[in-house]
């Protein structure tokens, strides 16, 4: 049994246990997520999306044998324990290929989700739910279950030619795309019991067809929209009594709890809630490159007031040419005059720059900052003027004032508290 049937096992026998899904291809965020996990014991789960990797790189450049590489890397070079690292992938179904007809778009998924599970993925969140050029839209349950058990088919048979145990799966989607957020003007709407059920009965009978009986035993998780999101610059915060009723519902489902996408910047409070109402599965991403960018942005303005113009890094005017020269990670998504433009690019919460930081010019600068920073002490005074919690530790040296341990830090910070909200039995935090 894995990992996290065990945990499933374990949260349905009343332990409140769950765990956080980090999704973020970022070496100081993952560094940051392995650091709560070491601290804080159990299972550490990442995951990449459809769009981050795939069979042709995605936009990280990554096929999905190279992120599991990449990620065992980073885990052991911190002596993190390889048989409690799980690696996940999200949405992964015909989303990058929409535009081509459903035969083609589904003859790439095949391939994207044979390389996954060839490369050593245990956790497959199938997501057929995006309508192909041809297809009617909205897709209907039973076409877009048919589509979700014809890769879980591939999967079974990819685990089997390659020597490796079965994936355990997540099903559904009413969460924004990959890579995506939803405007919160219109407000959000919690899945209705009638909806997850029949997500989950159509899922079942397509298993079914296919004789996927034994990997139907594997699907530990069904993805719900509980009432929680962000968008640039709101948040829309877990309210459990509009779940009430959704909560209920997965009690009668034995070996099954809900996956919750877009859990960025909920409270800790909240992330007990949620992992006590059977969501028991957070996804983090944007929250923690977002923690990332704003320490980084700390430390050069600390850079600012320590060093002449001339031998600065300029991190945020060459992070800002790299995002106006290749627009296309965040122009759709940012509206408004070019004044509103520029600030959601620097702040905004669904931190479109995170695709940005493996730009070659953006990592030499960041080099530079780190050089800057780490060849002088860095005053008290100015920590705790743009970074006090980390401050605190530093006076009292419990952190190192070098610039990466800071900026990780803060990452941190952001992760442990999914840690607290995830481990069993622990006690909620205080509203």
């Amino acid at each position: 049994m894995s990992h996290l049937q065990n945990l499933i096992r374990e949260h349905r026998a009343g332990a409140a246990a769950g765990i956080a899904s980090v999704c973020c291809s970022n070496a100081e965020v993952l560094q940051a997520a392995i650091a709560v996990a070491l601290e804080h014991g159990g299972p550490l789960l990442v995951e990449s999306t459809s769009n981050q990797v795939d069979q042709f790189g995605g936009y990280t450049g990554m096929r999905p044998a190279d992120f599991v590489a990449y990620v065992r890397e980073l885990a052991r070079a911190m002596d993190f324990p390889a048989d409690r690292l799980i690696l996940g992938g999200d949405h992964l179904g015909p989303n990058t290929w929409q535009h081509l007809p459903p035969a083609e778009a589904m003859a790439h998924a095949r391939a994207l989700i044979a390389a996954y599970v060839e490369a050593g993925f245990e956790k497959i969140h199938l997501d057929c739910s995006m309508a192909c050029a041809g297809d009617p839209f909205p897709l209907p349950d039973e076409l877009v279950a048919a589509r979700s058990a014809e890769l879980a088919e591939v999967a079974e048979r990819a685990a089997a030619s390659a020597g490796l145990p079965p994936p355990v799966y997540v099903v559904g989607t009413e969460v924004p795309v990959p890579g995506g957020e939803a405007s919160l003007e219109g407000g959000i709407q919690v899945t209705r019991p009638q909806a997850a059920a029949a997500t989950l009965e159509a899922h079942r009978r397509a298993f079914a067809q296919r004789g996927l009986e034994a990997a139907w035993q594997r699907v530990i998780a069904l993805v719900v929209q509980p009432g929680v999101d962000f968008d640039h610059s709101t948040v829309r915060h877990y309210a459990p009594a509009e779940a009430v009723e959704l909560s209920a519902f997965i009690q009668d489902h034995p070996g099954l709890v809900y996956e919750a996408h877009s859990t960025d910047y909920q409270s800790e409070h909240a992330l007990h809630a949620l992992v006590r109402d059977h969501f028991a599965i957070l996804k983090v991403g944007p929250a923690a490159t977002h923690a990332l960018r704003e320490a980084w942005f700390a430390l050069a303005a600390i850079e600012d007031e320590l060093l002449p113009i001339e031998q600065r890094s300029h991190f945020k005017a060459v992070l800002e040419r790299c995002m106006l020269e290749q627009p296309g990670h965040w122009t759709k998504h940012y509206p408004g005059t070019p004044s509103q433009q520029a600030t959601l690019r620097r702040y905004a919460l669904s931190d479109r720059s995170r695709y940005y930081w493996p730009a070659e010019p953006v990592q030499q600068a960041l080099a530079t900052l780190k050089a800057n920073l780490d060849a002088r002490p860095l005053p008290l005074p100015l920590l705790s003027q743009y970074l006090p919690e980390q401050a605190e530790l530093v006076n009292s040296g419990q952190l190192a004032a070098r610039a990466a341990d800071l900026a990780r830090h803060k990452v941190e910070l952001v992760l442990a508290r999914y840690a607290r909200a995830c481990q069993r039995n622990t006690a909620e935090a205080p509203c």
